[in-house]
């Protein structure tokens, strides 16, 4: 009855958990299991709830768990259609035109707060939708939304609105004392589960709402492949746990949470949704069961086609796991588990010295119809975001660091480790360690068979790693600044961006930092210039979508709480063109459309020329 391994959409999902593995031999497959039934489904998620269930709920205290025109094969258009579609002009050019979103992987869209087609610019802040034309520099129109709005994405004349939203009450049960009184078993008040909706907006014209959706489940992320969105969610059980309980020992308290989960029916893991005002739930059919699991999660990924549907038919594809954080390569999507242990009492104490971290790796392939789930690994430690992961030719690479980021210690270092599919198995086929002896990572990018690596504690090691031979991946060179870097960027001819903070010598940061480095020699990495501005933040140190490169014009701007910086990246100098103001309002995100740079804050959009000395229009918003 269930089918093992075909999910509607690709991706590879990690987890934390806290066993220990051998790192230098392969990673040991992560299958998914079939079951029969419904009630078999049941019975083996309240088996795992039960066994992750601890006194106080689940460990997790947030979320009361654990937890277009015919092309070919190479995507260029056939002569003729290329003849035909050269006598008109075409539409703007993304990376020519005009800049969008700054995305981990080319052709793989992000959601974010603003979105741009090179015609117009469409902004969500708070419960509202403007728009600009980009032509006249005026706001057109603006749409009530979801007063939790606050993503985007575009595809033609729609944009779809991703919102935190609220879900249904949940209200913990009355335990019977066993001496006959109810005084130590006393209940909590009812509380809400988080939920996410989604609006599609219509721009032809007047903007209009052309459909919503709505699921009783948190936003984890989303990515855009051509017009197809995948919104990945999560949802914790519908369990309420007894509260407030007086004179209980840890293990009665046990005992009632097991005894809640042994009568909780299957729906209570599986959420409802609306669509278009029809309401239904994800069917346990569509739900994939790994091997290991606590079953106090539930990740789902929703599939739309923006340019056809009006989110009908959302198609749930879910999996019982957990997971943080999103990374698209394109042909996958990967979840990656920031939750750093397993269950209440592990089979290693969080505070035991002989713990070891690993993080589990699950592929799904999406390049047809009916993704399928293919293979599983682990690696050591714990990764710092989607950059920290990359897959080229075939091979998944992977950056971790043995210390959890709150973890002090001098005992932590860091390595990379490459993965390639082999039957049902990720398999670990080389890796290289020892980066950043009693430091963590701070930044990691991977370019074509070439990884960067800034550890950090109290200076910046920038490691540049080989991985032309992913079987023998070698560090290659080092370099050691004050400060360190938080985010990476390639520029091209050998050169690398880096924005974080300078730091003194005892590490102890002192403001923002830009570098410049030459990485053209692998062996011999240097920093050609930097840029520092004291006592300041950049919000492109912790979100890469704020930071803007714009290539054809060599345009470097990053924003400084009310500022954009404008840098000039010219061969191996960083040059201060000018800075543009939003008068004590944060900027959020900057875009260039033909020669107008445009700056936005919450409250406003400043249209500039591209080295920032003329201001051509200011629209409140």
């Amino acid at each position: 009855m269930k089918r093992a391994a075909a999910l509607l959409t690709t991706f590879v999902l990690v987890g934390c958990t806290n066993t220990a593995i051998d790192p230098s031999g392969p990673a040991p497959a992560l299958k998914l299991v079939s079951y029969q039934s419904c009630d078999d489904l049941l019975s083996r998620v309240r088996a795992a709830a039960a066994r992750s269930v601890g006194p106080y709920g689940f460990i997790d205290g947030r979320r009361f768990m654990d937890f277009g025109m015919a092309t070919d094969a190479r995507g260029i258009a056939p002569p003729a259609a290329a003849a035909e579609a050269a006598k008109v002009p075409g539409p703007p050019v993304q990376g020519k035109d005009y800049s969008g979103t700054n995305t981990h992987t080319a052709g793989v869209d992000e959601p974010d707060l603003v979105k741009t087609d090179g015609k117009r610019i469409v902004v969500v802040f708070g419960s509202t939708l403007h728009v600009i034309d980009a032509a006249t520099k005026k706001e057109t129109s603006r749409l009530p939304v979801e007063a939790g709005a606050f993503q985007l994405l575009l595809e033609g004349d729609r944009v779809l609105v991703l919102s935190r939203a609220t879900g249904g009450a949940i209200t913990p049960p009355v335990m019977n004392d066993t001496s006959g009184t109810a005084k130590s078993r006393g209940v909590a008040p009812a509380y809400y589960t988080p939920a996410t909706k989604l609006q599609l907006i219509d721009l032809n014209g007047t903007p209009k709402q052309v459909g919503e959706f709505k699921i009783d489940a948190e936003l984890v992320d989303a990515r855009q492949v051509a017009s197809t969105a995948r919104i990945v969610v999560r949802n914790s059980p519908a369990i309420a746990f007894p509260m407030y309980r007086q004179n209980l020992t840890e293990d009665q308290r046990l005992a009632d949470n097991r005894a809640v989960i042994g009568s909780t029916p299957i729906e209570a893991w599986l959420p409802s949704y609306t669509a278009n005002g029809k309401s239904a739930r994800v069917d346990c059919n569509d739900v994939s069961l790994p091997e290991v699991f606590s079953g106090s999660s539930l990740v789902t990924v929703l599939s739309f086609n923006l340019a056809e549907t009006a989110l009908n038919e959302a198609e749930p594809t879910a999996v019982f796991a957990d997971g943080d954080t999103v990374y698209g390569s394109g042909p996958n999507l990967y979840l990656v588990n920031d939750q750093r242990w397993r269950g209440w009492r592990g089979p290693v104490s969080f505070n035991d010295p002989k713990r070891t971290d690993e993080t589990e790796i699950f592929q799904f392939d999406i390049t047809s119809a009916k993704p399928a789930y293919v293979a599983g690994g682990k690696v050591p430690g714990w990764l710092l975001n989607q950059y920290s992961l990359s897959e080229y030719d075939g091979v998944l690479r992977v950056a971790t660091t043995t210390a959890a980021p709150w973890d002090q210690s001098e005992k932590s270092s860091s390595s990379v480790y490459a993965l390639r599919r082999s039957g049902g198995s990720l398999s670990t086929i080389g890796s290289v360690g020892g980066l950043g002896k009693g430091e963590r990572i701070y930044a990691v990018r991977f370019v074509g068979q070439v990884g960067y690596v800034v550890t950090f504690r109290q200076t910046d090691p920038l490691y540049t790693v080989d991985l032309a031979n992913p079987e023998s991946p070698k560090v290659l060179g080092e370099l050691k600044i004050p400060g360190y870097s938080a985010y990476l960027h390639p520029v091209g001819d050998g050169r690398l961006i880096g924005v974080g903070q300078d730091a003194t010598d005892q590490g102890r940061v002192t403001g923002t930092q830009i570098s410049l480095f030459d990485v053209g020699n692998l062996t011999d990495p240097r920093r050609l210039d930097q840029f520092k501005i004291p006592r300041a933040y950049s919000e492109a140190e912790s979100d890469p979508h704020a930071f803007l490169y714009w290539a054809p014009s060599k345009l470097l701007v990053v924003p400084l709480n009310d500022e954009a910086l404008l840098l000039r990246v010219d061969g191996g100098k960083l040059t201060e063109l000018s800075r543009v103001s939003h008068r004590n309002t944060q900027i959020r995100r900057s875009l260039v459309i033909g020669e107008t740079l445009w700056t936005i804050a919450p409250d406003s959009a400043v249209a500039s020329s591209l080295d920032g000395s003329q201001r051509l229009a200011n629209i409140s918003l």
